[in-house]
């Protein structure tokens, strides 16, 4: 019996940059540390264990252009394999500190083998190479990867004013891309789904034929979408936007209705970092002597109240099966009753941050793993797909004019321009400014100064990220997201002075290029009119 429909997974993985050599240890690069542990690594094992099964699958993920500087970043992949060697050492210590009650020692022995088994992957199996992997199961067609912007910089609040800036975002995106993956990406996760009339041309320049939207950013388009949020349409630049369906998204990220805010799941903010007495723990949590999170955590969430009972990973597995099978029916539901309305088979566009599987949701992983193997097994009415299967199917389109949107509080760009961050966007364009014009003056003289000229557009590239104003929004880390700013855009100043000076401090140079490592391939050309 043939599919009545389709069901798109998607992945958002995305971290922004963060790397201080100059620190022997530095407590937000743990950010890093704990997605490949928690996430990343859990999901390579997940699509191995697909594979090796035979399933009929595939989906979407977005591997940032940040993200994979950093996966592919030599002094990171040092630091982490310390990190899990000291995970190792603490579930060790923790072993022995359970020994006298079983329901904690269990849960003990999980940690164990998780981090001896992914230390022992990351330097004997993987070689310290994730992305390697990643391409693998790309390569073998199982999973689709797509990209991002250089660095995850808000295109709407970024190209209206300057247009290179949007563009040198995607055109980096899109290189670093080929760099890591030997191939054009066909699809690309808009930074925060932001858009904005206009940018669908750069994508068009770098042969990019999708990309994904908010709800409403494909709902509110001119002229109405004809099958609403089911299909694929074509902007006027033949470029393919997909739109979100919130009810898949709502039963994951719901804090009162989604899966995991079940009582069954490990408790997220429960974990030793802050149970255990310091002189213990303080090896284990970062130089500062500043206590955090180590990602050991005994307790389930129980209920509502303060008081936790021991976590149960096999009461917690099964939920994570019952979860999954929910999620597959809904969507099997959904899908028949949107079939008989529509004369093609609609899509279900199901979008996520990859961090909520694995990190802030110790069981999602599984999850995902059992909704594809359900997916694929246990009904018929849709099958997996990735956005670019479903254009080779139904390549003729509606062409629409979609909304000015994004996924952020509130659906559009409150987020990243309010009063905790609006101060920061006229340093950004007056610097982007600045860069097209010594481009203009500076970029036809090779040697010594198109290399200041590559290094300043990896500040501004740098500054120029989204996580930034979030930061600052949210209220967490935000002395270090302004420091981060204000730091790349000090740096871009000193090396254009060096410019108007034609006078150049080798060490400082030096000094900043190998801080700030990123798109070692970039050039300045990006800024070039076409």
């Amino acid at each position: 019996m043939s599919e009545k429909g389709y069901l798109s997974l998607v992945l958002h993985a995305h971290l922004p940059f963060v790397r201080h050599p100059e620190y022997d240890d530095f407590l937000e690069e743990r950010w890093f540390f704990e997605a490949m542990a928690e996430t990343y690594m859990p999901i390579l094992e997940m699509l191995e264990g697909l594979v090796s099964d035979n399933v009929d699958f595939c989906f979407t993920m977005n591997i940032s252009p940040s993200l994979s500087n950093m996966l592919a970043d030599r002094l990171l992949q040092d630091r982490y394999d310390r990190y899990l060697k000291n995970m190792v050492e603490l579930c060790e210590k923790e072993l022995d500190r359970t020994r006298f009650d079983a329901r904690f020692n269990a849960v003990a022995k999980m940690y164990y083998d998780r981090f001896t088994t992914f230390r022992h992957k990351f330097n004997s199996i993987y070689n310290r190479n994730l992305i390697a992997q990643f391409k693998k199961f790309q390569d073998l067609g199982v999973l689709e990867i797509i990209t991002c912007g250089a660095t995850h910089g808000f295109l709407p609040l970024l190209g209206p004013i300057n247009p290179k800036a949007a563009r040198a975002q995607i055109h980096v995106g899109a290189e670093s891309y080929r760099k890591f993956f030997g191939r054009n990406p066909v699809g690309i996760w808009l930074p925060e789904c932001g858009y904005y009339d206009g940018v669908a041309k750069y994508l068009k320049e770098e042969g990019i034929r999708y990309f994904l939207l908010e709800t409403h950013g494909v709902s509110f388009s001119r002229p109405r979408p004809k099958y609403g949020i089911y299909s694929g349409y074509y902007t006027r630049e033949h470029v393919a936007v997909f739109g979100r369906d919130m009810e898949s998204s709502k039963s994951v990220w719901s804090s009162v209705e989604g899966y995991p805010g079940d009582y069954n799941y490990r408790e997220y903010y429960r974990d030793v970092g802050f149970d255990l007495e310091y002189d213990y723990i303080k090896p284990y949590i970062s130089s500062c002597g500043t206590r955090i999170f180590t990602g050991i955590k005994y307790y389930k969430i129980t209920g509502t109240g303060t008081h936790k009972e021991p976590y149960d990973q096999v009461a917690a597995t099964r939920k994570a099966a019952d979860h999954a099978g929910n999620f597959m029916f809904n969507r099997t539901k959904q899908i028949e009753h949107i079939a008989g309305y529509m004369d093609r088979k609609p899509i279900v566009i199901a979008p996520y941050d990859a961090e909520l599987y694995g990190h802030w949701w110790f069981e999602g992983v599984q999850w995902l793993n059992y909704l594809i193997r359900k997916s694929c097994y246990d009904q018929n009415v849709y099958k997996l797909t990735t956005p670019s299967r479903y254009l080779n199917e139904y390549p003729r389109n509606q062409v629409i004019s979609p909304s000015p949107s994004s996924w952020g509080y509130k659906g559009y760009y409150e987020f990243w321009l309010n009063g905790d961050n609006d101060w920061i966007y006229k340093h950004l364009h007056n610097a982007q400014s600045k860069m097209e014009s010594f481009y203009e003056r500076y970029g036809v003289y090779g040697g010594m100064k198109t290399r200041i000229l590559n290094q300043m557009s990896r500040e501004l590239l740098l500054a120029q990220s989204s996580d930034w104003p979030f930061i600052m929004k949210t209220g967490t880390f935000t002395e270090y997201a302004k420091k981060r700013l204000i730091t790349h855009l000090e740096r871009f100043h000193s090396l254009a002075d060096f410019l108007e000076k034609d006078f150049v401090n080798i060490e400082l140079l030096e000094d900043i290029e190998s801080k700030d490592n990123i798109f070692p391939e970039l050039t300045t050309m990006m800024y070039q009119s076409k």
